[in-house]
């Protein structure tokens, strides 16, 4: 039986938590998953607002039990059915199958990565937690670029939104690390996946990044 690991990667909106997944699935022992998957409708009763609009930065609007399920499923089973979300909508479309096959390491990425994280632990399951450290004027940019690019939000929504994810990023951060993650650079989070997943790797080890909370 394989003995399979999960990995949560967390950090703001931008700071390149998708990019790792691409370059961790293309060495190859990695399964990913996209927690942004498990966001609840638009019509889904109770969801929180910030300024009149649906804030999908707060946690309510995500479907934490739906996401450790599923998990749950993934690392004992090695494959499940996953949510098919669009962003665009706000809606989800369907399922697909999600097969690790002989992958050791689940990276599961998203925002919601920090509270994740206690109930992967509740649950006992076996998980690593790393939390991408980049500045937060680089993640505004990158950000907003991604978003007006996929078109996920109206242009006046996508920038009220950045805005105020740029002022919480610091709370954000302190709140990450009092929950247990570590916080790395992307050549110190790609080495440690592959440490992970057994894959051999070329990238020199750094050592960890430090972050100073700011007000």
């Amino acid at each position: 039986m394989t003995s399979r690991t999960l990995l949560l990667v967390a950090g703001p909106s931008g700071c390149g938590k998708s990019r790792l997944s691409r370059v961790a699935t293309g060495a190859g022992g990695v399964a990913t998953l996209p927690l942004d998957e498990f966001y609840r409708d638009l019509d889904h009763p109770g969801l929180p607002r910030t300024l009149g609009i649906v804030d999908w930065d707060d946690v309510a609007s995500w479907d934490c039990d739906l996401a450790i399920d599923t998990i749950s499923r993934l690392l004992r089973d090695g494959a499940t059915e996953v949510p098919v979300y669009d962003i665009s909508q706000s809606l989800r479309l369907g399922s697909r199958t999600l097969d690790m096959g002989d992958a050791r390491v689940l990276l599961a990425e998203g925002i919601f990565a920090p509270p994740l994280l206690a109930a992967a632990r509740a649950t006992r399951l076996p998980v690593e937690a790393l939390w991408l450290a980049r500045h937060r004027s680089t993640n505004f940019t990158r950000r907003l670029a991604r978003d007006l690019k996929e078109k996920r939000k109206s242009p006046g929504v996508l920038l009220r939104r950045g805005a105020a994810l740029y002022h919480s990023e610091p709370q954000l951060t302190r709140d990450a690390m009092v929950a247990g993650f570590r916080p790395v650079g992307m050549r110190e989070a790609t080495r440690v996946v592959a440490q992970l997943a057994g894959v051999r790797t070329s990238t020199p080890r750094r050592p960890p990044i430090r972050i100073r909370a700011t007000k």
